[in-house]
């Protein structure tokens, strides 16, 4: 036998041998880590998740569609979906601060849900201009009120030495629910009708309060919820321009907003060229460049929670904004709908590792200020910013300059950001958590 093989032969059981290692640490972890909470109360978050993720999918992606199968102008289209992204936009500030301030936080999440229920009744039942306006609005506002609030109960549940697998496993459910829904609903309103999406999503409305009803109100800590410093028992908050003034938070929002600057054009940008070139099975195409992204966020966003933990937060930050660049400078040298395919899964693994991170890193900068739900609020403002403005940007630069140098330009902002965070952005982890 020659030495090669023996070679293999050995290499191969130590590298199996290290992934089951890699494997066992990770399931001691997360038995480890399951503590704080209850197995009820952790399972009632899980599918609150899951079927959140779904009713905000069946929601979102369909309006456009099927206004127009109602026969509305693109220009009417447009503004319904503009007042949503408005309103969901400054809606994240005062439903951070509320998260904040209200110690029932389920109950926040409740009322989200039900606006949500409201508008879908609205688009299926009612669909005049001025109540498909209001009902845009009320799943915009629904977003600021439910997504700071699902982080509060997390922290508030597990704690900061839990949070990181906590975060993972959110994002989990959150994915696999939206890639579910995203094909279930496509068939719906392919078999039934555009208006059965919404029927439907208001249902789901009914399993999404069952399980946060699981959730047990007197385990979720008001203090941790917070991330308020020990002992206090919740009328004490940081001030607003201590926030204003903390260095390393604005450094890593100004990061993410480049990130998100970045990220939000290129899926469009892509789906545009799409169905121009096919436009019987553009919306087939565009639909696996979405699903596939999920999959891999459902796959990995635990192992980013777990990783944050023994690798820190920078080396992912960097990783994840890092492959944002990478992306964007392969599509602009791609044209191939097999290759766009493998090169739009690299949005799973830096949109599982930014989602994540970013939870995280926001907890790590707001310890013992409680502001955590504020800053996220704002955070997710900033962001929502930057996507619109993106997405309308980036096709003035692509008119002007055509889809190769209009990827380029885009990767290039999210190499600045990635080289702020390697070069100014320091780990957050902390060496021991106070709780």
């Amino acid at each position: 036998m020659s030495n090669a093989a023996v070679t293999f032969k050995v290499a191969a059981p130590k590298k199996r041998s290290r992934v089951r290692r890699a494997f066992a640490r990770y399931r001691h972890a997360r038995r480890t880590l399951r503590t704080p909470a209850s197995r009820q109360s952790r399972h009632g978050l899980d599918w609150t998740n899951f079927f959140i993720a779904d009713l905000q999918t069946g929601f979102g992606t369909f309006v456009a569609f099927y206004l127009a199968s109602l026969g509305w102008s693109q220009a009417n289209v447009g503004f319904a979906l503009g007042l949503s992204g408005f309103a969901g936009v400054f809606g994240q500030i005062p439903g951070g601060a509320l998260a904040d301030s209200v110690r029932w936080k389920r109950a926040l999440v409740a009322i989200g849900v039900s606006m949500i229920c409201a508008a879908a009744l609205i688009l299926a039942l009612w669909p005049t201009p001025v109540l498909v306006f209001a009902a845009e609005i009320l799943h915009g506002l629904s977003s600021g009120v439910i997504l700071p609030t699902i982080a509060a109960i997390s922290l508030g549940l597990v704690g900061r030495r839990a949070m990181s697998l906590r975060t993972g496993r959110n994002f989990r459910f959150s994915a696999a629910g939206t890639a579910l829904t995203a094909i279930t609903l496509g068939a719906i309103g392919s078999l039934i009708s555009a208006r059965a999406i919404f029927l439907v999503a208001a249902a789901i409305c009914a399993p999404a309060l069952i399980a946060l009803s699981r959730i047990r109100s007197e385990e979720i800590d008001y203090r941790r919820a917070r991330n308020a410093a020990g002992g206090q028992e919740g009328g004490q908050f940081a001030r607003m321009i201590d926030l204003a003034k903390n260095r390393h938070l604005l450094l890593f929002a100004a990061c993410i907003v480049l990130f998100q600057f970045a990220n939000a054009s290129i899926l469009p940008l892509v789906s545009e060229s799409l169905a121009a070139r096919a436009t019987t099975m553009g919306a087939a195409m565009t639909s696996s460049l979405i699903v596939g992204p999920q999959i891999i966020v459902a796959f990995l966003a635990p192992w980013v929670g777990y990783c944050s933990e023994t690798w820190g937060r920078r080396p992912l930050l960097v990783v994840g904004i890092g492959l944002e660049a990478v992306r964007a400078t392969l599509f602009s040298f791609v044209t191939d709908f097999p290759a766009m395919i493998a090169i739009q899964l690299l949005d799973g693994v830096s949109g599982a590792i930014i989602n994540v991170l970013t939870v995280l890193i926001i907890a790590d900068l707001t310890a013992g200020t409680g502001r955590f739900n504020l800053a996220q609020g704002v955070v997710g403002a900033m962001t929502g910013i930057a996507a619109s403005t993106s997405i309308a940007l980036t096709g003035l630069i692509f008119d002007a300059f055509g889809r190769g140098i209009g990827f380029l330009i885009i990767g290039g902002v999210a190499a600045v950001a990635t080289a702020i965070v390697w070069m100014l952005l320091p780990e957050t982890k902390p060496e021991q958590y106070q709780d």
